[in-house]
């Protein structure tokens, strides 16, 4: 039986060459964290979610098969992303700091024209590119949009 009642957008999957490589990456520079791990006859996943993330879960769902294993599969490039709001603007900053000392800065730390805000872009392992925010408001104008006027 299922708790889901109505239709639902739950995760994005991305293929990876190294999961290991790639859960490294997603938990130390993302506020992700490992949700499930699963292996089967053709290679083996993750789940990476926000902590807590309970009453509207969404789901990376890295997969790594062994066919592909060790090749750089990414598919989010040069300008396609996935994007994380921070809550502060020295959130940005801080994430775009460790990226650069990691080699995995994408595009440093700047201010844009609304409704983008302030903005990095990390690389992960595979080369998809991860977008860093602060005051884009996604989050704020969806809740908003929908909030419960109660």
């Amino acid at each position: 039986m299922s708790d889901l009642t109505r239709a639902r957008w739950t995760h994005v999957a991305l293929p990876t060459g190294d999961l290991d490589e790639a859960i490294a990456f997603y938990t130390s520079l993302t506020p992700l964290v490992v949700v499930e791990r699963f292996q089967d006859a053709d290679g083996e996943s993750a789940w990476l979610s926000n902590e807590g993330q309970a009453e509207t879960p969404m789901v990376l769902v890295l997969v790594s098969f062994d066919k592909d294993r060790g090749g750089r599969l990414g598919l989010l490039t040069p300008f396609a992303h996935l994007g994380i709001e921070v809550p502060e603007r020295a959130d940005v900053e801080e994430i775009a700091e460790r990226a650069r000392e990691l080699g995995r800065l994408h595009w440093e730390p700047r201010d844009m024209p609304g409704p983008v805000g302030y903005v990095c872009a990390l690389k992960d392992p595979d080369g998809n590119v991860v977008e860093i925010s602060h005051n884009q408001r996604v989050f704020a104008t969806v809740r908003r949009l929908w909030a419960d006027p109660s």
